[in-house]
């Protein structure tokens, strides 16, 4: 057994000094006080807080964008993420044109099983909607992929109006979690053309290609169908204050209505489009980085309670030789930027060491309610017996700076480079086993496969 002694207990609600006793794979118990027995491990936590494993519900390991495939697969990405305390991701398997849902899901497996240092389960992005997709939707419940993607952009994923429509009658019917990549697919290709049309070829054309009203609308028709459904959504990546007052519009309506935002809006700005050369290419993402007054909006909705999750929406590219083949045109940039390793630290560092949110909400946002809205809880994201010991022993002291030359994530840049962070992992527990020690790891391989439940 595994006894950890002395830290501070972090849930949702409160702290709490308390020792945590992990055996078999679980909590085993937590006590003001445990006494170790003969041939026990003690570790001490003293100064530290403990936290349940962070969970990041939106990833894109080893994807093929029909081009390119990212930088980062699953041997990379899950240890890069064990390294910065989060202990299971969720990732999205893709159908293709054509293909099927159970296909999709096997390539998945493939790509993940017996290659993942941390937990990892799967949402199911449905691109191709006709009578077998949806005969397929149950067995995907049965399979443990309990929330499904869809898709208002991009001409080789979106869907239609009415094809969005039947999908959330359906998730409504079978419990399914859904959530929307929303930008409006028709404005951002006319865009596209009318600044490549101006000669803006550069990385600033594309944030200029989809501006804030090219998310807020589709959030506002997502939302509107979604009533007609009479469905729970998510709104994923969320970029902007115009998205976040249709969010906001669509609650003040009775609507159920969960939403995510990612560090790079909290902490970057589009003035980063405008940086020397092709740099700009680093945070071509879609949605793009937005204004200052866009980043305070959603930092304000986080500290006050408007934000569920927190992901990173984790695609990486490689600059020197992935991102660079849009110099002549950054349509060809390809979408997605890494940031997998750092999330925990860096929402530590902005939000909790300055005192704008406790150590609390940092639980809720990358533990707890992850863990909660897509089909874990309380196997995961929490603190209790019989819990899965899956902990992060965090040094809220930690002073050090971000830099790609030190990165797990296996890609040749970081959007956050010479970011000075305070707080950091000391100690990450995977099913009671130390997998990652002051940012390194120490076992690998050892993530599963999480099959989750659906929520009523």
């Amino acid at each position: 057994m595994i006894i950890i002694q002395n830290g501070t207990l972090v849930s949702s609600q409160r702290t709490w000094r308390a020792d945590i006793a992990l055996e078999g794979g679980k909590i085993h118990q937590i006590a003001p006080r445990l006494t170790p027995r003969p041939g026990d491990e003690v570790v001490s936590a003293e100064g530290l807080l403990v936290f349940p494993g962070f969970i990041d519900p939106h990833t894109h390991l080893d994807m093929d964008n029909g081009l390119l495939t990212t930088a980062d697969d699953f041997p990379s990405g899950t240890l890069a993420a064990l390294c910065g305390g989060t202990t299971a991701l969720v990732d999205f398997a893709t159908q293709d044109r054509g293909g099927t849902l159970k296909d999709a899901l096997a390539l998945w497996h493939r790509k993940a099983d017996g290659r993942s240092s941390c937990h990892y389960a799967f949402h199911m992005a449905v691109t191709d909607w006709n009578e077998t997709t949806r005969q397929e939707l149950p067995a995907m419940v049965e399979a443990g992929v309990t929330s499904l993607k869809v898709y208002l952009a991009y001409d080789a994923l979106r869907i239609s109006d009415f094809v969005l429509l039947e999908i959330l009658k359906l998730c409504r019917n079978l419990g399914l979690q859904i959530g929307c990549h929303c930008e409006n697919g028709d404005l951002v290709n006319f865009l596209q053309k009318e600044e490549l049309g101006l000669g803006h070829t550069g990385p600033g054309g594309h944030p200029a290609s989809r501006p804030p009203v090219v998310e807020a609308e589709a959030i506002s028709r997502y939302c509107y169908v979604a009533r007609l459904a009479q469905c729970p959504v998510t709104v994923v990546h969320l970029s902007s204050a115009a998205g976040l007052e249709e969010v906001r519009k669509a609650r003040r309506g009775g609507q159920t209505v969960y939403a995510e935002t990612c560090p790079q809006y909290l902490l970057l700005d589009e003035s980063r489009y405008g940086l020397p050369g092709f740099e700009g290419a680093k945070f071509v993402m879609s949605p793009p980085l937005r204004s200052p007054a866009d980043v305070e909006a959603l930092r304000r909705a986080v500290a006050e309670g408007e934000i569920q999750t927190i992901a990173t929406d984790h695609c990486s590219y490689h600059y020197a030789t992935q991102k660079i083949l849009g110099r002549e045109d950054f349509t060809k940039i390809p979408n997605g930027a890494p940031g997998l390793e750092h999330r925990p630290a860096l929402f530590y560092s902005s939000f909790v060491a300055p005192g704008l949110t406790g150590p609390e909400t940092m639980c809720a946002l990358l533990a707890e309610n992850p863990a909660r809205q897509y089909g874990m809880w309380p196997q995961k994201g929490c603190l209790a017996q019989g819990s899965d010991a899956d902990l992060v022993l965090w040094d809220p002291r930690a002073k050090w700076t971000v830099s790609a030359a030190f990165q797990h994530q296996k890609v040749d840049y970081t959007p956050y480079e010479g970011m000075v962070l305070t707080g950091r992992a000391k100690a990450v527990y995977l099913d009671g086993v130390l997998a990652a020690q002051d940012g390194e790891p120490v076992r690998t391989g050892l993530g599963r496969y999480i099959p989750r439940a659906t929520i009523s």
